[in-house]
């Protein structure tokens, strides 16, 4: 479901979201997938470990979220006393639909010594049945916090969850998800640019499929693909992950030349979000204007979804090696079982 758009025929929409912005005391918080036009907009955009340390911290009343569905839920569970709209409800997940919380709390109940350290990329109702939530740029620093015979079941992402697993030496249980767009990616596309233009280095997003990871020369989040990408003595950069990011590469670097990975026969635009892309600023307009769509929880599922939240947080601030989560309470935790809506 998304706000109805009405005819706004005459109207600068970009005065118009900056005054109801004012209006509303609100904040607009956008992802590195939305269109150029959206991300020149926000007050603020960012990968996920940012946006949620964004939500968390902000002092607005209302949270724009032009992202997509559980992104906006996260930002609900750190702050439920604000109202957090979505541009579009229907901006969803492949990740996220493909693990359904029953499903997923079947899964941990056969598993009862191990603890779950969940993808970011999931519903409310599955955070609430998790340990510790994680992001591509803070998995690895939570993991190495984990102690080293804890077993561990990671999702929704296997390709994420491998990739780690590989990395770090640690043998997880992983749930089958797979992002859509990461997927998508051609190895024998990848391979005709990188015969096309010999020396570029590939920078790519750990949701990728091996085949795609394993002819890359950097690995990380969004933001870490952007760092790289914009420090990298290299002028041609080839970038393994959804293209809209590469606006803010050409903000930030526009000398040199940044060139998306396409998928499939490399005449699709299956690299692209389809989710993301149902954000635009008419939405969004109507959405500032209305208050709604809006994120609607139950207290009980925001209550058990903030502990991961919260721990992910503390976490990820940490220094490598410094701190522990403390094995009483990740035993704790994967003892008393997950619980169901």
């Amino acid at each position: 479901m998304s706000a109805p758009v009405q005819s706004l025929k005459g109207a600068d929409l970009l005065e118009e979201i900056k005054r109801l912005k004012t209006e509303r005391n609100a904040v607009i918080l956008a992802h590195y997938y939305q269109k150029p036009e959206i991300q020149d907009l926000a007050d603020f955009v960012g990968d996920s470990l940012d946006l949620s340390r964004k939500a968390a911290a902000t002092d607005a009343d209302v949270i724009a979220f032009c992202g997509v569905r559980f992104m906006a839920e996260t930002a609900k569970i750190l702050s439920p006393e604000k109202t957090v709209i979505l541009p579009d409800m229907d901006a969803g997940c492949s990740l996220e639909d493909s693990c359904p919380p029953d499903q997923f709390a079947a899964f941990r109940a056969a598993h009862p010594d191990h603890i779950a350290l969940t993808y970011i990329n999931c519903s409310a109702a599955v955070k609430a049945l998790s340990d510790i939530i994680v992001t591509s740029s803070s998995a690895d620093i939570i993991l190495s916090q984990i102690p080293k015979d804890q077993p561990i079941i990671f999702g929704p992402d296997r390709h994420l969850g491998g990739y780690l697993a590989r990395k770090t030496g640690r043998d997880m249980l992983l749930w089958p998800g797979v992002c859509i767009v990461h997927q998508a990616f051609s190895e024998t596309e990848l391979l005709k640019l990188k015969a096309q233009y010999p020396g570029a280095p590939v920078a790519a997003h750990p949701e990728c499929p091996p085949h795609i990871i394993d002819h890359s020369d950097h690995v990380g989040s969004t933001r870490s693909i952007l760092d790289f990408a914009t420090h990298s003595p290299s002028p041609i950069i080839l970038v393994a992950t959804e293209p809209h990011i590469i606006h803010q590469m050409e903000k930030a670097a526009p000398e040199k030349t940044f060139i998306g990975v396409p998928g499939g026969d490399g005449n699709c635009n299956c690299n692209m979000c389809p989710y993301m892309a149902l954000n635009t600023l008419e939405k969004l307009y109507v959405a500032l204007r209305d208050l709604e769509p809006r994120i609607e929880l139950s207290t009980e599922i925001m209550d058990r979804a903030r502990v991961p939240l919260e721990r992910m947080l503390e976490m990820a601030g940490r220094t490598v090696g410094q701190g522990d989560v403390g094995r009483p309470i990740l035993r704790e935790a994967a003892a008393s079982g997950p619980s169901g809506d």
